[in-house]
């Protein structure tokens, strides 16, 4: 392996990444068996299709009332009922499949990249390229769980609230109920002349 191939010289971990850079990590390893754990000791079978890559942009408001948007794209795996190959399919193959489809939807290089992938033990999700791992002649990307968190909490703020009022997404503090008691007889009716 070449020096300049970070992913040679072992596990590289890694937050949420470009499909930029997960390309250009995967263009540098072209020979190499590529492989999918999405749980410790538990891999993508061999068999695994590509199935479909998709781009999505998101634009969503939280719950401090701030706009957000960004792109994602998703790289879907589908495991076969019947085991077709013993060995996963190149690093090459997966690249030739991501130019096929970059002739007719172009890829964000900035957006988010996400796996997709369930089987009958494993419900399906989307999860992030945590660690790259260069070894003989199988090339592995570690999936991680993707996660929620509060857009508002992260820029000191609440749930459309001040600090001060209520921490974030916290229930809604208990109000005074209202106990409606019966007037004299007289009342407010429509064309009356009361209101």
């Amino acid at each position: 392996m070449s020096q300049s191939n970070p992913a040679a010289r072992g596990p590289m971990t890694r937050g949420p990444m470009t499909w930029g850079d997960f390309k250009n990590t995967l263009e540098q390893n072209p020979d190499l068996h590529l492989q999918f754990q999405y749980e410790e000791g538990r891999f993508v079978d061999s068999s695994y299709h590509i199935t479909e890559i998709k781009q999505a942009p998101i634009v969503s408001v939280d719950c401090g009332g701030q706009m957000n948007s960004w792109t994602e794209v998703i790289v879907q795996l589908w495991e076969p009922w019947v085991k077709e190959v013993d060995r996963s399919m190149k690093v090459g193959k997966a690249l030739k499949i991501v130019n096929l489809v970059e002739k007719t939807l172009p890829l964000n290089p900035n957006a988010t990249v996400k796996i997709e992938f369930g089987n009958s033990k494993f419900d399906t999700r989307q999860m992030y390229p945590g660690e790259f791992i260069a070894d003989g002649e199988a090339f592995t990307v570690n999936l991680v769980p993707d996660f929620t968190q509060c857009k508002a909490l992260t820029r000191n703020q609440s749930c459309g609230t001040s600090m001060a009022e209520a921490s974030c997404c916290a229930p809604a503090p208990a109000k005074q109920e209202l106990e409606l008691v019966a007037s004299d007889g007289a009342s407010c009716q429509p064309g009356s002349g009361c209101c």
